[in-house]
This record gives C-alpha cells, structure tokens and sequence, in this order.
C-alpha cells in the first residue's frame, strides 16, 4: 500500500510539473526585417509586431512590446526550435520547415528574390546561370536554404548577420547577387542611402506567406487561441474602411 501511495504521488507531481511547463510564459524572439518587423528609437515596431499584440489582446495571455526580443536571425531559429517556449517570427512556411514548428497566421504574404545592380547587367534565366556569381543571404534565412537547395556550393556564398551588410556589399559589388525577401530589401536600401530603383529582381526564388512560428513542446490549444485571434482581426471593420488587419498593413506598405 504504501508504495502504491508514494507511486500515486509522484505522479500527481509529475501531472503537476508538466502542468506548469505547459503554461510558462512564451517567449517570443524575432529579427530586424522592415517592414514585418523592426526596432524604432528602442521600440519594436512593424506589421508582424503590431499584429502579434493586437491579436494577443483577445487571447489569455497578452502581449506586450517590451516581451518581444529582437536578436539576430540564426541565433533566433535555432532557439525556437529547441526551446520549449519560444515563438519566432516572422517565419517563411516552407515544406521543409512545416514539421520543425506548429504555425500560426499567414502574417502576410513574401516574395523571396536575387536582386542585383542594374548597371552590372547582369542576367538570370535559369540556376545554371547562377554558376561563379557570388550571393550574399543572411545566415540560416529561407532565402539561403532556396539558393543551397539551386545547387549554389559554399563557395558563392557570402553569409552575413543582416540586412544593413548585405545592402552595402551589393552597392560595392563585393557579391553579384542578394539572396532576399524583396519589400524588406529594399527597405534596408532606403535605410542605407540607397536608391532601390538602382537595383532590380532578376530571379523569384519563391512566393509564399510568413508565419508565427512555434516550438513544437508549445500545446496546440495555446497555438490555436492565437490564430483564432488573428483570423478575427482579419474579419473585424477597421478605420481605413476595409479590416483592421488592413490597418496594420497600410501603416508600413
């Protein structure tokens, strides 16, 4: 008897720890990618910031901009898949990351693209083409996997932390070739000097939508509180006479 009373005990322990860890706070981390999101004067801002906390309002844990972390992209992916509570955004769903993640969204949809200067005259009809250019993509990006998954060895590419590095690379024609989401490209242009009519999308590398991306140790109910949220956000009137989805997006497109 009383090793069946010590027995049901720890599994009363253990149903209660588990308990616990189900409902830690999430952490949600992301990177600089203007326009989806970005810091501004130390405040994160951008349509996947201000989607995430107007969405989370309406769930049971809201949140707020202060919680969000902004760190470099590779370190970020690699945590989200490890640790049992992050949430990562803003997250391409690809076919090969669908079973790293439990999803939520779509956030918006993306179009990933090798851009290049206009002066170079450079031309990109097929993969073959893309043989001896040097890209420049950021490290772990979908943007690289794309390119790897092309046939591009290591020796063409040139991986950086960010954006801000790879805009400059590409004006001194130290690569040939960025590998990127197209809006958030030429964001960083604008944001570097540059002028985004001097440069040109030679190739689309794929078209598809960015997520809210999380651990798979997160429960489902907890993924879905989420989505039903922003897919009421996507039904609710907003001021710009269309949704407030709708809202969020004009602000920054």
């Amino acid at each position: 008897m009383l090793n069946c009373t010590r027995l049901g005990l720890l599994l009363m322990l253990l149903s209660c720890t588990g308990a616990v860890t189900a409902e830690q706070p999430l952490a949600y981390v992301t990177e600089a990618y203007p326009p989806y999101n970005f810091s501004d004067n130390n405040i994160l801002r951008g349509i996947a910031v201000d989607l995430l906390v107007l969405a989370s309002q309406q769930t049971t844990a809201p949140v707020q901009r202060s919680q969000i972390r902004l760190m470099p992209w590779a370190r970020s992916y690699r945590d989200a898949q490890k640790k049992p509570n992050y949430v990562l955004f803003s997250t391409a769903r690809t076919p090969e990351r669908e079973k790293l993640f439990k999803w939520a969204g779509p956030i918006t949809t993306n179009r990933v693209v090798l851009l290049a200067k206009k002066s170079r005259g450079i031309r990109i009809n097929s993969p073959a083409d893309l043989q001896h250019l040097r890209i420049g993509s950021i490290r772990d990006d979908v943007a690289e996997q794309l390119v790897r998954g092309l046939g591009v060895p290591d020796s063409q590419l040139n991986l950086a932390a960010n954006g801000d590095a790879l805009a400059h690379q590409l004006q001194a024609e130290r690569i040939d070739l960025w590998a990127y989401d197209q809006n958030v490209a030429q964001w960083f242009m604008r944001n570097a000097g540059l002028n985004p009519d001097d440069f040109e999308s030679l190739y689309t590398l794929q078209e598809g939508q960015l997520w809210y991306a999380f651990n798979l140790a997160v429960s489902d109910a907890r993924v879905a509180e989420l989505q039903k949220a922003l897919d009421a956000i996507r039904q609710t009137p907003g001021i710009s006479g269309k949704t407030r989805y709708d809202d969020i997006v004009l602000d920054y497109l």
